[in-house]
Protein backbone atom coordinates (compact mmCIF):
# COMPACT_ATOMS: atom_id res chain seq x y z
CA UNK A 1 0.00 0.00 0.00
CA UNK A 2 1.31 3.87 -0.46
CA UNK A 3 1.31 6.00 1.87
CA UNK A 4 -1.96 7.60 0.62
CA UNK A 5 -3.58 4.68 0.43
CA UNK A 6 -2.81 3.80 4.28
CA UNK A 7 -3.71 7.44 5.23
CA UNK A 8 -7.34 6.58 3.44
CA UNK A 9 -7.63 3.78 5.33
CA UNK A 10 -6.75 5.68 8.90
CA UNK A 11 -9.55 7.78 8.45
CA UNK A 12 -11.67 4.75 7.51
CA UNK A 13 -11.21 3.05 10.62
CA UNK A 14 -11.20 6.41 12.76
CA UNK A 15 -14.71 7.10 11.24
CA UNK A 16 -15.84 3.44 12.15
CA UNK A 17 -14.58 4.03 15.60
CA UNK A 18 -16.64 7.01 16.15
CA UNK A 19 -19.42 5.95 14.17
CA UNK A 20 -19.99 2.46 16.35
CA UNK A 21 -18.06 3.35 19.58
CA UNK A 22 -16.01 0.51 19.24
CA UNK A 23 -12.62 0.47 20.90
CA UNK A 24 -9.56 0.73 18.49
CA UNK A 25 -7.88 -2.29 18.95
CA UNK A 26 -11.35 -4.10 18.04
CA UNK A 27 -11.57 -1.66 14.89
CA UNK A 28 -8.18 -2.32 13.77
CA UNK A 29 -8.24 -6.04 13.79
CA UNK A 30 -11.45 -6.17 11.98
CA UNK A 31 -10.25 -3.78 9.14
CA UNK A 32 -7.34 -6.25 8.87
CA UNK A 33 -9.46 -9.49 8.85
CA UNK A 34 -11.36 -7.55 6.18
CA UNK A 35 -8.54 -6.17 4.14
CA UNK A 36 -6.23 -9.47 4.22
CA UNK A 37 -4.39 -8.22 1.05
CA UNK A 38 -2.69 -5.26 3.45
CA UNK A 39 0.89 -7.31 4.41
CA UNK A 40 2.33 -6.83 7.83
CA UNK A 41 4.18 -3.67 7.36
CA UNK A 42 1.16 -2.00 6.38
CA UNK A 43 -1.28 -2.87 8.95
CA UNK A 44 1.62 -1.73 11.49
CA UNK A 45 1.59 1.67 9.61
CA UNK A 46 -1.71 2.19 9.23
CA UNK A 47 -1.92 1.26 13.32
CA UNK A 48 0.87 3.90 13.89
CA UNK A 49 -1.62 6.33 12.32
CA UNK A 50 -4.84 5.62 13.97
CA UNK A 51 -3.21 5.56 17.91
CA UNK A 52 -1.62 8.85 16.97
CA UNK A 53 -4.54 10.48 15.96
CA UNK A 54 -6.31 9.48 19.36
CA UNK A 55 -3.23 10.57 21.21
CA UNK A 56 -3.81 13.79 19.10
CA UNK A 57 -7.63 13.94 18.93
CA UNK A 58 -8.18 17.19 20.39
CA UNK A 59 -5.58 19.01 19.40
CA UNK A 60 -5.70 18.18 16.10
CA UNK A 61 -9.12 19.01 15.90
CA UNK A 62 -8.66 22.28 16.93
CA UNK A 63 -5.67 23.19 14.64
CA UNK A 64 -8.04 22.26 11.57
CA UNK A 65 -11.38 23.98 13.00
CA UNK A 66 -13.49 20.81 12.24
CA UNK A 67 -13.77 17.51 14.42
CA UNK A 68 -14.39 15.00 11.69
CA UNK A 69 -12.15 11.76 11.03
CA UNK A 70 -10.67 13.37 8.29
CA UNK A 71 -9.51 16.55 9.86
CA UNK A 72 -8.33 14.35 12.67
CA UNK A 73 -5.77 12.55 10.45
CA UNK A 74 -4.28 15.51 9.09
CA UNK A 75 -4.06 17.47 12.28
CA UNK A 76 -2.24 14.85 13.65
CA UNK A 77 0.01 14.51 10.47
CA UNK A 78 1.14 18.13 11.39
CA UNK A 79 0.72 18.16 15.05
CA UNK A 80 2.66 14.59 15.94
CA UNK A 81 4.74 13.28 12.49
CA UNK A 82 5.63 16.62 12.23
CA UNK A 83 4.66 16.98 8.27
CA UNK A 84 4.33 20.10 6.29
CA UNK A 85 1.53 21.40 4.53
CA UNK A 86 3.63 20.06 1.13
CA UNK A 87 4.18 16.96 2.07
CA UNK A 88 0.57 16.47 3.53
CA UNK A 89 -0.90 17.77 0.14
CA UNK A 90 1.29 15.48 -1.74
CA UNK A 91 -0.70 12.54 0.14
CA UNK A 92 -3.81 13.80 -0.42
CA UNK A 93 -3.46 13.95 -4.22
CA UNK A 94 -6.81 12.83 -4.90
CA UNK A 95 -5.33 9.60 -7.17
CA UNK A 96 -6.75 6.40 -6.59
CA UNK A 97 -7.34 4.87 -2.89
CA UNK A 98 -5.73 8.36 -1.63
CA UNK A 99 -8.04 11.46 0.06
CA UNK A 100 -9.30 13.85 -1.91
CA UNK A 101 -7.10 17.09 -2.16
CA UNK A 102 -6.49 19.78 0.42
CA UNK A 103 -9.18 22.47 0.23
CA UNK A 104 -8.36 25.78 0.93
CA UNK A 105 -9.41 26.07 4.26
CA UNK A 106 -7.22 22.79 5.35
CA UNK A 107 -4.34 24.49 3.68
CA UNK A 108 -4.81 27.42 5.48
CA UNK A 109 -5.54 25.81 8.85
CA UNK A 110 -2.45 23.23 8.03
CA UNK A 111 0.03 26.04 7.49
CA UNK A 112 -0.90 28.66 9.90
CA UNK A 113 -2.62 27.39 13.13
CA UNK A 114 -1.32 26.12 16.40
CA UNK A 115 -2.64 25.12 19.74
CA UNK A 116 -1.02 28.17 21.04
CA UNK A 117 -4.22 29.66 23.81
CA UNK A 118 -6.39 26.79 23.06
CA UNK A 119 -7.51 25.38 26.60
CA UNK A 120 -5.42 23.27 28.50
CA UNK A 121 -7.87 19.56 27.81
CA UNK A 122 -7.28 20.67 23.86
CA UNK A 123 -3.75 21.46 24.42
CA UNK A 124 -3.08 18.28 26.57
CA UNK A 125 -5.34 16.17 24.92
CA UNK A 126 -7.60 15.03 27.47
CA UNK A 127 -11.23 15.20 28.28
CA UNK A 128 -12.68 18.41 30.18
CA UNK A 129 -13.53 16.58 33.49
CA UNK A 130 -9.86 15.68 34.33
CA UNK A 131 -8.77 18.78 34.16
CA UNK A 132 -9.52 19.72 37.71
CA UNK A 133 -7.36 16.27 38.84
CA UNK A 134 -4.52 17.27 36.73
CA UNK A 135 -3.89 20.65 37.55
CA UNK A 136 -4.45 19.50 40.79
CA UNK A 137 -1.15 17.49 40.79
CA UNK A 138 1.23 19.31 37.98
CA UNK A 139 -0.59 23.08 37.91
CA UNK A 140 0.56 24.76 35.40
CA UNK A 141 2.53 21.55 34.08
CA UNK A 142 -0.31 19.64 33.07
CA UNK A 143 -0.48 20.39 29.77
CA UNK A 144 2.80 19.72 28.91
CA UNK A 145 2.65 16.27 31.58
CA UNK A 146 -0.06 15.59 29.34
CA UNK A 147 1.54 16.32 25.85
CA UNK A 148 4.25 13.32 27.01
CA UNK A 149 1.33 10.62 28.09
CA UNK A 150 0.27 11.21 24.83
CA UNK A 151 3.45 10.29 23.53
CA UNK A 152 4.28 7.08 21.91
CA UNK A 153 5.83 4.50 24.52
CA UNK A 154 9.00 2.43 23.83
CA UNK A 155 9.11 -1.56 24.60
CA UNK A 156 10.75 -2.15 28.04
CA UNK A 157 11.82 -5.58 28.71
CA UNK A 158 12.82 -6.79 32.57
CA UNK A 159 15.53 -9.32 32.71
CA UNK A 160 15.11 -12.08 34.97
CA UNK A 161 17.88 -11.93 37.38
CA UNK A 162 16.95 -16.01 38.54
CA UNK A 163 18.74 -17.17 34.18
CA UNK A 164 19.97 -14.32 33.22
CA UNK A 165 22.03 -11.06 33.31
CA UNK A 166 21.58 -7.71 31.69
CA UNK A 167 24.76 -7.63 30.37
CA UNK A 168 23.97 -10.86 28.62
CA UNK A 169 20.62 -9.89 27.70
CA UNK A 170 21.76 -6.39 26.27
CA UNK A 171 24.15 -8.57 23.73
CA UNK A 172 22.00 -11.09 22.66
CA UNK A 173 18.92 -8.73 21.88
CA UNK A 174 21.17 -6.77 20.27
CA UNK A 175 19.46 -7.00 16.87
CA UNK A 176 16.54 -5.48 18.24
CA UNK A 177 18.37 -2.17 19.57
CA UNK A 178 17.98 -3.26 23.10
CA UNK A 179 19.82 -0.79 25.52
CA UNK A 180 19.83 -0.24 29.26
CA UNK A 181 17.14 1.34 30.44
CA UNK A 182 18.38 5.35 32.29
CA UNK A 183 16.79 4.02 35.96
CA UNK A 184 16.27 0.44 36.36
CA UNK A 185 19.38 -1.97 37.05
CA UNK A 186 17.49 -4.76 35.67
CA UNK A 187 15.44 -3.52 32.20
CA UNK A 188 15.88 -2.97 28.78
CA UNK A 189 14.52 -0.70 26.41
CA UNK A 190 13.68 -0.69 22.59
CA UNK A 191 12.87 2.45 21.41
CA UNK A 192 9.54 2.46 18.37
CA UNK A 193 9.53 4.65 15.67
CA UNK A 194 5.94 6.04 14.61
CA UNK A 195 5.82 3.02 11.89
CA UNK A 196 7.74 0.47 13.43
CA UNK A 197 6.08 -2.89 13.56
CA UNK A 198 6.29 -5.45 17.02
CA UNK A 199 9.93 -6.82 17.29
CA UNK A 200 7.85 -9.69 18.15
CA UNK A 201 9.95 -10.23 21.43
CA UNK A 202 7.26 -13.24 22.46
CA UNK A 203 8.98 -14.75 19.70
CA UNK A 204 12.79 -14.59 20.81
CA UNK A 205 14.53 -17.47 22.25
CA UNK A 206 15.29 -15.32 25.35
CA UNK A 207 11.66 -14.95 25.65
CA UNK A 208 10.59 -18.65 25.02
CA UNK A 209 13.35 -19.41 27.81
CA UNK A 210 12.14 -16.86 30.34
CA UNK A 211 15.24 -14.98 30.36
CA UNK A 212 13.15 -11.52 29.47
CA UNK A 213 9.56 -10.01 30.32
CA UNK A 214 7.81 -7.18 28.83
CA UNK A 215 7.60 -4.69 31.87
CA UNK A 216 7.52 -0.92 31.74
CA UNK A 217 10.49 0.60 33.31
CA UNK A 218 8.48 2.72 36.16
CA UNK A 219 6.41 -0.92 37.11
CA UNK A 220 9.84 -2.81 37.31
CA UNK A 221 10.55 0.25 39.79
CA UNK A 222 7.48 0.26 41.89
CA UNK A 223 8.43 -3.52 42.32
CA UNK A 224 11.71 -2.32 43.29
CA UNK A 225 10.35 -0.13 45.44
CA UNK A 226 9.08 -2.50 47.74
CA UNK A 227 12.04 -4.03 48.78
CA UNK A 228 11.01 -8.06 48.79
CA UNK A 229 13.78 -9.98 50.06
CA UNK A 230 15.01 -13.55 49.98
CA UNK A 231 13.44 -15.49 52.93
CA UNK A 232 10.36 -13.02 53.59
CA UNK A 233 6.38 -13.90 53.22
CA UNK A 234 5.24 -11.87 50.58
CA UNK A 235 1.58 -11.13 49.43
CA UNK A 236 0.71 -10.39 46.08
CA UNK A 237 -3.08 -9.11 46.70
CA UNK A 238 -3.57 -8.03 43.32
CA UNK A 239 -1.60 -10.14 41.09
CA UNK A 240 -3.59 -10.37 37.90
CA UNK A 241 -1.35 -11.68 34.95
CA UNK A 242 1.55 -11.60 37.47
CA UNK A 243 3.82 -8.96 35.73
CA UNK A 244 5.03 -7.89 39.44
CA UNK A 245 4.42 -11.98 40.94
CA UNK A 246 7.44 -12.43 38.48
CA UNK A 247 9.36 -9.15 39.27
CA UNK A 248 8.86 -10.12 43.34
CA UNK A 249 10.05 -13.41 42.47
CA UNK A 250 13.13 -12.76 40.97
CA UNK A 251 13.71 -10.12 43.97
CA UNK A 252 13.37 -12.78 46.65
CA UNK A 253 16.15 -15.35 44.55
CA UNK A 254 13.87 -18.45 45.08
CA UNK A 255 13.91 -18.11 48.64
CA UNK A 256 10.78 -17.48 51.07
CA UNK A 257 7.25 -17.56 50.20
CA UNK A 258 5.80 -15.99 48.01
CA UNK A 259 1.71 -16.09 47.15
CA UNK A 260 -0.59 -14.80 44.46
CA UNK A 261 -3.98 -13.78 44.38
CA UNK A 262 -6.82 -11.67 42.75
CA UNK A 263 -10.35 -10.89 43.67
CA UNK A 264 -11.10 -12.36 39.75
CA UNK A 265 -9.39 -15.40 38.99
CA UNK A 266 -9.85 -15.09 35.14
CA UNK A 267 -7.48 -12.20 35.31
CA UNK A 268 -4.89 -15.22 37.35
CA UNK A 269 -5.21 -17.17 34.24
CA UNK A 270 -1.63 -16.63 32.44
CA UNK A 271 0.37 -16.61 35.42
CA UNK A 272 1.00 -20.49 35.80
CA UNK A 273 2.77 -20.66 32.94
CA UNK A 274 4.36 -17.41 33.23
CA UNK A 275 5.60 -18.46 36.52
CA UNK A 276 6.61 -22.38 34.92
CA UNK A 277 8.77 -19.87 31.96
CA UNK A 278 10.73 -17.57 34.61
CA UNK A 279 12.06 -20.64 36.62
CA UNK A 280 10.02 -19.69 40.08
CA UNK A 281 9.01 -21.73 42.59
CA UNK A 282 8.50 -20.60 45.52
CA UNK A 283 5.23 -19.35 44.04
CA UNK A 284 1.86 -20.26 45.35
CA UNK A 285 -1.05 -19.65 43.33
CA UNK A 286 -4.36 -19.02 45.74
CA UNK A 287 -7.45 -18.28 42.98
CA UNK A 288 -10.91 -17.45 44.85
CA UNK A 289 -13.47 -19.90 45.06
CA UNK A 290 -16.69 -18.69 45.85
CA UNK A 291 -17.21 -16.56 48.73
CA UNK A 292 -14.25 -18.98 50.59
CA UNK A 293 -11.22 -16.20 51.68
CA UNK A 294 -8.39 -17.66 49.97
CA UNK A 295 -5.83 -15.80 52.03
CA UNK A 296 -7.96 -17.52 55.42
CA UNK A 297 -4.40 -18.74 56.64
CA UNK A 298 -2.88 -15.59 56.93
CA UNK A 299 -3.31 -13.87 60.03
CA UNK A 300 -0.77 -10.69 60.62
CA UNK A 301 2.19 -12.76 59.52
CA UNK A 302 2.98 -11.16 55.96
CA UNK A 303 6.47 -8.96 55.85
CA UNK A 304 5.31 -7.47 52.71
CA UNK A 305 1.80 -7.31 50.92
CA UNK A 306 1.90 -5.56 47.54
CA UNK A 307 -1.26 -4.11 46.19
CA UNK A 308 -0.82 -3.38 42.50
CA UNK A 309 -4.45 -1.45 43.16
CA UNK A 310 -7.20 -1.52 40.15
CA UNK A 311 -6.97 2.03 38.85
CA UNK A 312 -8.14 4.78 36.06
CA UNK A 313 -5.20 3.65 34.44
CA UNK A 314 -4.18 7.49 33.50
CA UNK A 315 -0.23 6.63 33.85
CA UNK A 316 -0.80 4.35 30.80
CA UNK A 317 -2.33 6.98 28.46
CA UNK A 318 0.74 6.76 26.12
CA UNK A 319 0.11 2.91 25.21
CA UNK A 320 -3.35 3.14 25.76
CA UNK A 321 -4.39 6.47 24.13
CA UNK A 322 -7.91 5.55 23.33
CA UNK A 323 -8.54 4.59 27.23
CA UNK A 324 -8.57 8.01 28.01
CA UNK A 325 -11.70 8.92 25.65
CA UNK A 326 -13.64 5.60 26.91
CA UNK A 327 -13.38 6.81 30.53
CA UNK A 328 -15.97 8.22 32.40
CA UNK A 329 -16.21 10.22 35.98
CA UNK A 330 -18.34 7.38 37.40
CA UNK A 331 -15.11 4.90 36.59
CA UNK A 332 -12.97 6.74 38.88
CA UNK A 333 -15.68 6.72 41.89
CA UNK A 334 -15.68 2.89 41.45
CA UNK A 335 -12.15 2.64 41.62
CA UNK A 336 -11.53 4.63 45.09
CA UNK A 337 -14.22 2.21 46.53
CA UNK A 338 -12.03 -0.82 45.45
CA UNK A 339 -8.87 0.49 46.51
CA UNK A 340 -9.89 1.13 49.84
CA UNK A 341 -11.42 -2.16 50.00
CA UNK A 342 -7.65 -3.59 49.19
CA UNK A 343 -6.24 -1.54 51.49
CA UNK A 344 -8.30 -2.56 54.49
CA UNK A 345 -7.72 -5.98 53.41
CA UNK A 346 -4.07 -6.11 53.56
CA UNK A 347 -4.04 -4.39 57.21
CA UNK A 348 -4.90 -7.73 58.74
CA UNK A 349 -2.23 -9.54 56.49
CA UNK A 350 0.58 -7.65 57.72
CA UNK A 351 2.67 -9.08 60.34
CA UNK A 352 3.93 -5.91 63.18
CA UNK A 353 7.17 -3.80 61.42
CA UNK A 354 5.54 -5.72 58.05
CA UNK A 355 4.84 -3.33 55.20
CA UNK A 356 2.17 -2.84 52.05
CA UNK A 357 3.46 -1.32 48.72
CA UNK A 358 0.69 0.25 47.34
CA UNK A 359 0.96 0.92 43.62
CA UNK A 360 -1.56 2.60 41.14
CA UNK A 361 -0.56 3.14 37.12
CA UNK A 362 -2.44 6.92 37.80
CA UNK A 363 -1.63 10.38 38.05
CA UNK A 364 -4.77 11.16 40.15
CA UNK A 365 -4.46 12.53 43.64
CA UNK A 366 -7.29 11.03 44.31
CA UNK A 367 -6.59 7.03 43.91
CA UNK A 368 -2.99 8.13 45.25
CA UNK A 369 -1.82 10.44 48.11
CA UNK A 370 -5.50 10.97 49.27
CA UNK A 371 -6.28 7.28 49.49
CA UNK A 372 -3.10 6.70 51.39
CA UNK A 373 -3.97 9.36 53.85
CA UNK A 374 -7.96 7.96 54.22
CA UNK A 375 -6.00 4.85 55.24
CA UNK A 376 -3.62 5.99 57.86
CA UNK A 377 -6.49 8.12 59.73
CA UNK A 378 -8.13 4.56 59.16
CA UNK A 379 -5.23 2.55 60.67
CA UNK A 380 -3.36 4.39 62.46
CA UNK A 381 -0.75 2.15 62.94
CA UNK A 382 0.75 2.33 59.31
CA UNK A 383 2.97 5.53 58.44
CA UNK A 384 4.16 6.31 55.28
CA UNK A 385 7.66 5.29 55.12
CA UNK A 386 9.96 8.29 54.11
CA UNK A 387 10.12 8.35 50.14
CA UNK A 388 13.96 9.20 49.87
CA UNK A 389 14.32 5.75 51.67
CA UNK A 390 11.99 4.12 49.21
CA UNK A 391 14.09 5.13 46.32
CA UNK A 392 17.41 3.93 48.15
CA UNK A 393 17.09 0.55 46.29
CA UNK A 394 18.39 2.39 42.93
CA UNK A 395 21.49 3.19 44.74
CA UNK A 396 23.90 5.55 42.73
CA UNK A 397 20.57 6.67 41.02
CA UNK A 398 18.47 7.66 43.79
CA UNK A 399 19.75 11.20 44.20
CA UNK A 400 19.03 11.70 40.54
CA UNK A 401 15.74 10.05 40.45
CA UNK A 402 14.57 12.12 43.27
CA UNK A 403 15.54 14.95 41.18
CA UNK A 404 13.45 13.67 38.09
CA UNK A 405 10.56 11.96 39.78
CA UNK A 406 7.50 13.96 41.53
CA UNK A 407 8.53 13.44 45.37
CA UNK A 408 4.71 13.22 47.37
CA UNK A 409 4.74 13.09 51.02
CA UNK A 410 2.99 9.81 50.53
CA UNK A 411 5.34 8.22 47.80
CA UNK A 412 6.87 8.77 44.09
CA UNK A 413 4.77 9.77 41.29
CA UNK A 414 6.37 8.83 37.94
CA UNK A 415 5.47 10.03 34.93
CA UNK A 416 6.53 10.23 31.12
CA UNK A 417 7.80 13.37 31.23
CA UNK A 418 9.70 14.01 34.17
CA UNK A 419 11.04 10.08 34.68
CA UNK A 420 10.57 8.45 31.06
CA UNK A 421 8.22 5.71 32.21
CA UNK A 422 4.80 5.27 32.47
CA UNK A 423 3.00 7.32 35.15
CA UNK A 424 3.01 5.03 38.19
CA UNK A 425 2.76 6.18 41.94
CA UNK A 426 3.96 3.87 44.69
CA UNK A 427 3.71 4.69 48.52
CA UNK A 428 5.07 1.80 51.41
CA UNK A 429 3.74 1.84 54.78
CA UNK A 430 4.75 0.15 57.46
CA UNK A 431 3.08 -1.56 60.27
CA UNK A 432 4.29 -0.28 64.02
Amino acid sequence: MTPAARLSAAIDIIETIEAQRAPAAKALKDWGTSHRFAGSGDRAAIAGLVWDVLRRRASSAYVMEEDTARARVLGMLKLERGLDVPTIAAMCDGSRFAPPPLSAREEHALASRTTEGAPPPVAGDYPDWLDPYLAAVFGDDRVAEAMAMASRAPLDLRVNTLKAKREKMEASLKHLGATPTPWSPIGLRIALGADARNPGVHAEEDFIKGNIEVQDEGSQLAALFTAAKPGEQVIDLCAGAGGKTLALAAMMGGKGRLIATDHDKRQLAPIHERLSRAGVHNADVRSPKGDADPLADIKASADLVVIDAPCTGTGTWRRNPDAKWRMRPGALEIRLKDQAEVLDRAASLVKPGGRIAYITCSVLQPENGDQVRAFVARHPEFAVQPPDQTATVLWDKAEAFGEAALRQPEGWLMTPRRTGTDGFFVSVLRKA
